[in-house]
């Protein structure tokens, strides 16, 4: 004789047979799951809504960290073109004024100092004109400056990098601020009404299982928003710099200076994190489906090169046009994947013992 709860865990992870009805083991009508479907629906707003108040107040601060991933990395590409730009310089002929500093000023300047510079060509005297202005004169008009190219000085222009106007991020509209603060409530909202979210969700889920699979939705909430939360985290801190340094390096090739707008940087930073938090859900769903016995780790064994080809269509569907955050959500997905296969053969064997 097999004890209780062995004959409990048999039925747990027993397979559902075709002519066997879904919701047998509940009260509930397939209308009145609609409606449960409705009001949880209803419930993840007004909790999502509730979130976005809470953003409104803390949108400027908000605004301001989600700049500093895209502030760095256009300090980074215009440091490296300034190093560059002093490389790649010539003289317009030969004896004429070389550079009033060596590379490694330039360098130390740049990189430790946090300065940036622009590197201009101006003529010795209308240079002397302009340092001579405001100082007593005589009436006498200045001689006539004769222009030859030979002739040009090299100048650098500094200024901190952090006033640098390139680094800057710039709105084309007088209204596109408020938009900005609008998204930057958004996306707190999401974060801070993800777990009363995920709640909704799988209460509705539980209400169409058995009474001995319920258990295992207040089992799953805690590690499903868990999972949420590490993907979205991914994405802000680690993600987003391979991103921003691959699309300003396109840019570099192609010999186009960037001039972004925060508007559109928002757009990305709301659809990376949410697209990786919603894929990290990966394992977590495989695991739930083989519990209730619609997948068992042989099915996940036997179709992983589908599910591969699968897992990067659904990345770059998540995931905005560039192949970098394409990858780094379908490589550490397909690693879910496994590990979900993992997990399922492991609880299988567990339960079998």
């Amino acid at each position: 004789m097999g004890s209780p709860d062995a004959t409990l865990t048999t039925q747990t992870r027993m397979p559902r047979t075709d002519d066997e009805d879904l919701f047998e083991g509940s009260t509930m009508t397939f209308g009145e799951h609609l409606e449960e479907l409705r009001i949880c629906l209803i419930r993840a707003a007004m909790g999502l809504a509730v979130g976005v108040v809470i953003g409104f107040f803390l949108g400027r601060p908000v605004v301001h960290l989600i700049e500093q991933p895209l502030r760095k990395a256009l300090g980074t590409y215009y440091t490296e073109r300034a190093v560059e730009t002093f490389d790649t310089w010539q003289p317009r002929a030969a004896g004429t004024a070389a550079l009033p500093y060596s590379r490694s000023e330039v360098v130390d300047a740049v990189e430790k100092r946090g300065l940036s510079f622009e590197l201009r060509e101006v003529h010795p005297q209308q240079l002397a004109r302009v340092l001579a202005a405001g100082k007593p004169t005589t009436d006498e008009p200045p001689p006539p400056t004769t222009f030859d190219t030979d002739s040009l000085v090299p100048i650098f222009l500094w200024q901190p990098l952090a006033k640098d106007s390139r680094v800057s991020l710039t709105t084309l509209s007088a209204q596109e601020a408020f938009a900005i603060y609008v998204k930057a409530a958004l996306l707190v909202g999401i974060v801070l009404s993800s777990p009363w979210i995920f709640y909704q969700l799988w209460t509705f889920v539980a209400a169409g299982l058995y009474p001995h699979e319920k258990q295992l939705v207040w089992t799953f909430l805690p590690i499903s928003i868990g999972l949420f939360l590490a993907g979205v985290c991914l994405a802000f801190f680690f993600v987003f710099d391979f991103v921003l340094d691959y699309l300003l390096d396109f840019n570099r090739w192609l010999g186009l200076d960037p001039d972004p707008r925060i508007s559109e940087w928002l757009s990305f930073v709301l659809i990376l994190p949410i697209g990786f938090g919603i894929g990290f859900q990966l394992p977590l769903v495989m695991l739930f489906l083989e519990r209730i016995g619609v997948f068992d780790a042989a099915a996940y064994a036997s179709q992983w090169r589908t599910a591969v080809v699968a897992i990067f269509i659904v990345s770059a569907i998540l995931t905005p046009a560039d192949p970098y955050s394409m990858l780094f959500l379908a490589l550490p997905l397909c690693l879910l994947y496994f590990g979900g296969l993992a997990i399922c053969r492991w609880t299988g064997s567990t339960s079998s013992a």
